[in-house]
């Protein structure tokens, strides 16, 4: 036997998740031995324990307790060491002294089906281990599992325990547990007949063991304390074997590797104390406890460890309600899209503990037992040794920028399928909000204070990576390699300045950031506005047509036109080329409509593109409401100047625009009513005249209204968090720079850029839904007066008596009487003097319609822009102070009217 622990470790290297328990090859082969049919000889043995140190008789030297194997299959040895045996012949020895060690040996089929009805000699029960093939689990056992001990003939019983002496119950008590802890059965020391072998969950608990009847009390008890480690190493043999598949990850088969080599030193200490046992004669089952009290409680301890991690994966229940792991969802349904196939490995139907939980309920266990020297120092060993896979991943991520992770344990995780391309169609930039995120379960204990640096580091450096701004080949030197390495927390702040740097770098300087963000301002904000003006002006017949007419790439070649007019700011842009004119059928309020059903602005949710939401088109729609821009980004910039930041330029840009346009057609009905004859002349009714001045004075509250409205939202909003938001990109640029390192990160220039375009929808009234729909009436009211216009200056001219007749006005000259003839032919050319006379007799009845058309017009515009400088009084004390300065601007366009003053509930609620 002394050759054997030394042999054992070698016979479980490789392993079988088809056999996840621990198989426990007892059998030997000793070279140059004869045949199993051999019959073995009890000649002088080449070891035996001397009599000088043991109190029991010298004459049981003529007898040995351990006798070397003559073959595979079969093992004698000698249990009793008294005088009488030495008196026996050898030839008379009783086979129940000689006793089998079954579970090292597999059965065959043929002899696990044969009943053994008769004794036989014990060459003819024979055994043979045998190997199972090669698996996913690199670690667990490959021998197949032994018969148990109690389907031996019977010949191969051993003598019962209360035939033998005390000290030969002692020797058979020694022998039998040097081969238990091994994970055998013994002679008198067998599994307990409830362990079913067979069930995996049975080896993970581990074996209960059964000692023979007849034993003497005191060592009964002693024998039952050590057994406990037994069971120990037989379940840690089976959680090795499970463990170590391949679904369970890197982190959990370095854990596996780290408890072998423990195991490994433990089958050591077994053939050095089987040694003890073959040459000290004073080597006591006491002894052997004393000897095995540290090593027992190492073992408790991986035991408690490995049943942790059993439980978290369900594996000590029978049935499970754990959900499915979505990371394995994620998995499967990515390599089927790459076409692969579907493996067994990945369809694990439940959560298994793997990665950062594996390194977290180790770290917690050692933060449990720090009172404990032995415990602490052995799960430090552990905790070192599982870490290294994941130390490993994780310097790739902060150092390179990639993530191989073929398990889904690191505590990034990666979605493969949105890339970057995906960044010119994706209103909700996946790219950078979704592609990399952060298991929040799955993070380390150690990593939990930085886990947000550790992301940004890699984000950082993946994006400067695919810009090819990362040496990919380049090995990372002097990298720690464990958790508890000092410099740890130093290599995870050091890698997250250097990528955020290089990114910073690389946007503000190589991909001249503040440029970009210069060149939108011009576009979408209208600054300056003079070449805007100039193109509206160019493309107001193409712009006039309903929106399905319009021909957009007329409108683009116009544009061009314009930006590359000499004399311009915008002929100086390097990005005008990337402007491009679009037409969208969804109406502004329609659209304000959908930012204000923004829950959650930074998630996106809402930011979907317009084929994806249920909104009707605007059928009414014209080329000058539904004219918008795009402007196309290149990658990385597109991560700073994304889709959903370009949707709110577009919303603002819409907004300006709708109010240049109002303010356009506003000024050209002042000009009608500054040219046309029947404006400018004084008419002799008294009435018209009234007339016509209140519909002066509704169109000057109503341009006054439109020109501070526009500018609040320029000069008092947009300009000012423009310079704000300038200020702080200048002070991140002077800091590269000027120091190397910049103070702030490119999240927080991302973060900046979006409140900017958040704070100017929102003090632009554009994210209040009651807000929007009281502007929008004062909006469409204006417009309608607007367009009115022609129509109101027909219905003046066949109102006032005056331009009814042939007869020229005293207060016209004759130029203007000359001048107002000729439009009048052309205008009616078939009037005759019969509907002359009917105007006369119908004048009072045109005249009072006039007057109710205004009251109604004026009613209207006051009522509701009293409703919204109430509304602005609210929200400036409640959310945004800002909007005071706009409520004392439009204040003066409804002074000295009736509806002046607070508005009641009613009207508030409108």
């Amino acid at each position: 036997m002394s050759s054997r622990p030394s042999n054992h470790p070698e016979k479980r290297i490789n392993g079988n998740p088809d056999h996840d328990g621990q198989s426990r090859p007892r059998p030997r082969v000793d070279r140059g031995r004869p045949p199993p049919s051999a019959q073995p000889v009890y000649t002088n043995p080449s070891h035996k324990r001397s009599a000088s140190g043991n109190p029991r008789n010298a004459s049981r030297s003529a007898e040995e307790r351990r006798t070397e194997r003559a073959t595979v299959t079969t093992r004698d040895r000698l249990i009793s060491r008294t005088k009488s045996v030495e008196r026996r012949p050898q030839d008379t020895a009783p086979p129940e002294k000689r006793k089998m060690k079954e579970s090292a040996k597999v059965r065959p089929p043929e002899t696990k089906s044969r009943e053994s009805k008769q004794e036989a000699p014990p060459k003819t029960w024979c055994p043979v281990a045998s190997l199972a093939d090669h698996t996913t689990a690199p670690l667990a056992v490959r021998v197949r599992l032994a018969p148990r001990a109690s389907d031996a003939p019977q010949s191969l019983q051993p003598r019962p325990l209360h035939e033998l002496s005390l000290e030969a119950q002692e020797a058979a008590m020694i022998e039998d547990l040097l081969f238990v802890f091994m994970g055998y059965e013994g002679h008198y020391i067998r599994y307990a007949p409830s362990y079913d072998q067979e069930e995996e969950r049975e080896r993970l608990f581990g074996p209960a063991y059964k000692i023979s009847p007849g034993l003497d009390p005191s060592m009964q008890d002693l024998t039952s304390s050590m057994l406990k480690m037994a069971t120990h190493y037989s379940a840690l043999e089976s959680f090795i074997d499970v463990q170590s598949r391949e679904e369970f990850g890197a982190v959990n088969h370095a854990l596996c590797a780290a408890i072998r080599k423990f195991l490994h030193d433990y089958l050591i200490m077994m053939a050095q104390l089987e040694t003890q046992f073959l040459t000290n004669e004073a080597f006591t089952l006491h002894l052997l406890h004393v000897h095995t009290l540290p090593t027992s409680q190492m073992m408790f301890q991986l035991y408690s460890l490995s049943h942790e991690f059993l439980k978290r994966n369900a594996l000590l229940d029978e049935e499970s309600s754990e959900d499915s792991d979505p990371d394995d969802i994620e998995n499967i349904l990515e390599n089927l899209k790459r076409g692969g196939d579907l493996v067994p490995g990945n369809m694990t139907g439940k959560k298994i503990c793997k990665g950062g939980v594996v390194v977290g309920l180790i770290t917690k266990r050692l933060e449990t037992m720090s009172g404990d020297p032995a415990a602490r120092s052995l799960l430090t060993s552990l905790l070192r040794d599982a870490s290294r896979p994941y130390m490993a991943m994780l310097n790739e991520w902060l150092h390179h920028g990639g993530i191989s992770d073929p398990h889904s344990e690191f505590l990034i995780k990666e979605q493969k399928s949105i890339k970057r391309d995906r960044l010119e169609q994706d209103y909700t930039d996946d790219y950078w909000e979704r592609r990399y995120t952060i298991r929040d379960n799955d993070v380390p204990p150690q990593l939990q204070g930085v886990k947000d640096k550790v992301l940004l580091a890699g984000k950082y450096l993946n994006v400067v990576r695919e810009c090819g701004g990362v040496d990919v080949s380049k090995v990372v030197q002097d990298a720690p390699k464990s958790f508890d390495d000092p410099r740890f927390l130093d290599n995870v702040n050091n890698a997250y300045a250097h990528a955020n740097e290089s990114l910073m770098k690389l946007l503000l300087t190589t991909h001249a950031l503040p440029a970009r963000l210069q060149s939108l301002k011009h576009y979408f904000f209208l600054d300056p506005s003079d070449y805007f003006t100039y193109f509206l002006e160019l493309g107001a017949s193409e712009l006039r047509k309903p929106v399905k007419a319009v021909n957009t790439s007329k409108l683009q070649s116009l544009l061009d036109l314009v930006l590359r007019q000499t004399g311009t700011i915008v002929s100086l842009d390097p990005f005008k080329e990337d402007v491009h004119i679009e037409m969208n059928e969804v109406s502004l309020i329609k659209m304000l409509q959908r930012v204000v059903n923004i829950t959650g602005i930074e998630q996106g949710e809402a930011l979907q593109p317009l084929s994806n939401q249920p909104i009707e088109n605007d059928k009414n729609a014209i080329g000058f409401t539904s004219l918008q821009l795009n402007y196309t980004v290149p990658f990385p910039v597109s991560l700073v100047i994304s889709r959903k930041t370009i949707w709110r330029y577009q919303a603002l840009f819409r907004y300006l625009l709708s109010l240049r346009h109002l303010e356009s057609q506003l000024s050209t009905t002042w000009q009608t009513h500054n040219s046309a004859i029947v404006w400018c002349y004084r008419s002799s009714v008294r009435r018209m005249e009234i007339w016509k001045r209140r519909v002066w004075t509704l169109r000057a509250r109503m341009i006054v209204f439109v020109q501070q409205l526009l500018y609040f939202c320029t000069l008092e909003v947009i300009e000012p968090n423009w310079q704000s938001l300038m200020s702080r990109l200048k002070a991140k640029d002077d800091s590269i720079d000027g120091s190397g390192k910049p103070d702030r990160t490119v999240d927080e220039l991302m973060q900046d850029h979006v409140d900017f375009l958040d704070t100017c929808l929102k003090e632009c009234m554009l994210t209040n839904g009651k807000l929007i729909r009281i502007h929008s009436k004062l909006m469409q009211t204006c417009t309608v007066f607007a367009a009115y216009t022609n129509w109101l200056s027909r219905e003046l001219e066949k109102a006032d008596p005056d331009l009814v007749g042939p007869i020229k006005p005293p207060n016209m000259s004759d130029e203007q009487w000359r001048r107002f003839q000729a439009a009048k032919s052309q205008k009616q050319s078939h009037n005759d003097s019969a509907s002359s006379n009917s105007q006369l007799q119908d004048e009072e009845t045109r005249i009072n319609n006039l007057f109710e058309i205004i009251k109604k017009w004026e009613t209207n515009f006051s009522r509701h822009l009293q409703i919204l400088l109430d509304a602005l009084n609210h929200y400036a004390a409640t959310e945004t102070v800002v909007l005071l300065s706009l409520c004392a601007r439009l204040a003066t366009a409804n002074q000295g009217t009736e509806y002046a003053g607070l508005r009641n509930e009613e009207d508030l609620g409108t």
